[in-house]
């Protein structure tokens, strides 16, 4: 059976820091008229090791409760270790963490949300998925903040012939067929914001690229060599056209010369 899309630990943790760089603050300018002021209940949906709580609930006010979902029980543990700071007016944050694919969710799952979260997870959907968590957050009447979905766009300095291709082989991997269903890749974002949209949801998009440089050695290393391997696996013949292309890379990253602007688009649906 084809597999499940998942997401290393380390993975995540090496991210991090440039998704908190990355992640659109105008949104979150625009979001914040829309909490309560007295106190909220934040549902996390794929929340990994809770990345997302750490850099949005410094950045509200009052008491929140942050309910993480997620189906990899060593993420949960990770996000364990590493909870939320306070909030942005120094109110406590707490959280609890519940072992769920967040694709199955009831309709029930998130009736007292203030807010529904997620980061990194619509591409790593099928279009059916992404409907029926749709319908869930619309049936809480609660916004959503649905930040870093990738969009299929990547800029690499100095450029190199192959990088087109590489693009095209990686997006079509990011389509790929699971066993749970087609995957949407640099098409989620705007299936959800369709959605959203027929829910009578106000959509705000806003880019939320990296920008990785001399000062992101490894995650630049880690990222290329990911991004040339799904690209490999998605169209085997390019597998004898990257030896070069990974050892120019990597040399280019260890002098500091190779800079990378990975796209992504984050997402906020008012009701």
């Amino acid at each position: 059976m084809p597999d499940v899309a998942r997401a290393d630990a380390d993975w995540l943790a090496l991210r991090e820091p440039a998704d908190a760089a990355a992640r659109s603050k105008d949104l979150v300018e625009t979001l914040r008229p829309h909490l309560p002021r007295d106190g909220m209940i934040i549902h996390d949906l794929g929340c990994g090791t809770s990345s997302m709580a750490r850099w949005l609930a410094p950045q509200l006010p009052g008491l929140q409760h942050w309910v993480g979902y997620e189906r990899d029980e060593e993420l949960l543990s990770r996000a364990a270790v590493a909870p939320p700071p306070t909030s942005l007016d120094g109110h406590p944050v707490t959280t609890e963490r519940r072992l769920r694919d967040i694709t199955h969710l009831r309709a029930d799952d998130l009736d007292s949300a203030s807010l529904v979260t997620a980061s990194a997870l619509l591409d790593m959907m099928t279009g059916e998925e992404i409907e029926r968590m749709v319908a869930s957050i619309a049936a809480a009447e609660c916004p959503a903040l649905i930040t870093l979905s990738v969009v299929g766009h990547v800029e690499l300095t100095p450029a190199h012939p192959l990088d087109g291709r590489l693009t095209e082989a990686f997006n079509a991997h990011q389509r790929r067929a699971t066993g749970h269903g087609q995957l949407l890749g640099p098409d989620a974002v705007g299936a959800a914001a369709s959605e959203f949209q027929r829910t009578d949801h106000t959509v705000r998009l806003a880019s939320s690229p990296w920008q990785l440089d001399a000062r992101d050695t490894e995650l630049l290393t880690s990222w290329i060599e990911g991004w040339v391997d799904a690209a490999c696996e998605q169209e085997h013949s390019l597998r004898a056209e990257t030896s070069e292309y990974r050892t120019r890379h990597i040399r280019q990253i260890e002098a500091g010369q190779l800079t990378a602007a990975v796209h992504h688009r984050d997402l906020l649906a008012l009701p």
